[in-house]
């Protein structure tokens, strides 16, 4: 299905950046698996995010990786975590988020682009 339709003005309000995964660590305290993790954003600084890839991805294959969020995305009280950014990702055939990501490396650690 479908969403429905969003304006020019309206994708234009969202902040997708590329950051670096600095840290992660096992979320037991949501209700679906989850990581927590710490993102580095350069210059714009670190954020933490909850998200749902314990699937397909692991602490160590995370770790490092440059992921796609949005920045600008209001702050989500999950359990006792405060999810500053939404990390990007699809639904495969099986229900697993597979996670947006560069197909080069775009940034170096501390660095942003737009």
């Amino acid at each position: 299905m479908i969403k429905p339709e969003v304006t020019f003005d309206d994708f234009n309000k969202v902040d997708i950046r590329i950051g670096t995964v600095i840290e992660v660590n096992d979320f037991p305290k949501a209700q679906k698996p989850a990581y927590q993790l710490t993102i580095d954003f350069g210059e714009l600084g670190i954020k933490k995010s909850s998200a749902q890839i314990t699937q397909l991805y692991t602490k160590e294959t995370l770790l490092n990786k440059q992921i796609l969020a949005i920045i600008n995305f209001k702050k989500k009280q999950i359990a006792n975590f405060v999810s500053e950014c939404l990390i990007l990702g699809v639904s495969n055939t099986k229900n697993e988020i597979v996670l947006l990501q560069t197909s080069k490396s775009a940034i170096k650690k501390g660095e942003q682009v737009r």
